[in-house]
């Protein structure tokens, strides 16, 4: 059975982690800045890619996002992706206009 939390390991930095049974087996980086999650990177066990699970983390990333009334900043190139092939289902927490921001 796979299950899927968000965690803060800090006042910033946090992951959205994966588990099978009681196994972590993929995460996606993130940080919060200025109210908003930027997403940096998004990783499945070699051994469980190609089913689904990267798209688990994310349903649950957007999840927390809209609870939280959070924007995505999508600097993940899986998220960034994802975001483009369906823009109509991400458009509510898509933070569209984070490429002149800084630091």
């Amino acid at each position: 059975m796979e299950s899927t939390k968000v965690v803060f390991t800090g006042h910033v930095h946090g992951e959205v982690q994966l588990f099978a049974d009681e196994e972590q087996i993929g995460k996606m980086s993130l940080a919060m800045t200025g109210g908003r999650l930027a997403v940096f990177h998004t990783e499945v066990d070699p051994e469980f890619e190609g089913r689904g699970f990267a798209k688990l983390l994310l349903a649950e990333l957007v999840g927390y996002a809209r609870e939280k009334d959070l924007k995505i900043i999508p600097l993940c190139p899986y998220v960034n992706a994802q975001f483009h092939r369906h823009p109509a289902e991400y458009e509510d927490v898509w933070s569209k206009d984070w490429h002149g921001m800084q630091g």
